[in-house]
């Protein structure tokens, strides 16, 4: 496991360095596109957000969400990356939430550094890649 400090600031030149920020996130699309179709389909995009576990514990508590209530949460995220409700969502339409996500994630940040403790083969995570990025910049400027 490794700490990584990062802020808005961070987090918001990762999403604006768009070569480092798409090639991340389309990898991580290419990691979630399981048949290899060139986009994702419901499932594969629940797969995605069941395995980060999110709705398990509440403030370290495991708490148990009825099946149906998962269902109708899993689907309104797939809706809302679903821009063209074409029923699939396609490397663009990925980039786009994604970007409006870690944007997000930014502006809650704010200018206030946190610490972080991610997997050190968690690679595939936005906010390591953007300290990563950030680490770099540092370095070669000394």
């Amino acid at each position: 496991m490794g700490v990584v400090i990062l802020d808005g600031t961070t987090v918001k030149s990762f999403v604006e360095d768009e070569s480092a920020f798409n090639k991340s996130v389309d990898e991580r699309f290419e990691a979630l596109d399981s048949n290899k179709d060139g986009v994702l389909s419901r499932s594969e995009l629940r797969k995605a957000f069941e395995s980060l576990r999110l709705n398990e514990s509440h403030f370290g508590t495991d708490v148990a969400t009825p099946p149906e209530e998962l269902t109708q949460l899993y689907d309104s995220i797939f809706e809302k990356f679903d821009c063209d409700h074409s029923g699939t969502i396609d490397v663009e339409e990925f980039r786009a939430e994604m970007k409006k996500i870690m944007l997000a994630v930014a502006d809650g940040l704010g200018f206030s550094p946190i610490q972080m403790v991610i997997e050190d083969d968690d690679d595939g995570s936005f906010l390591k890649q953007a300290a990563d990025l950030e680490a770099s910049k540092i370095a070669k400027a000394l």
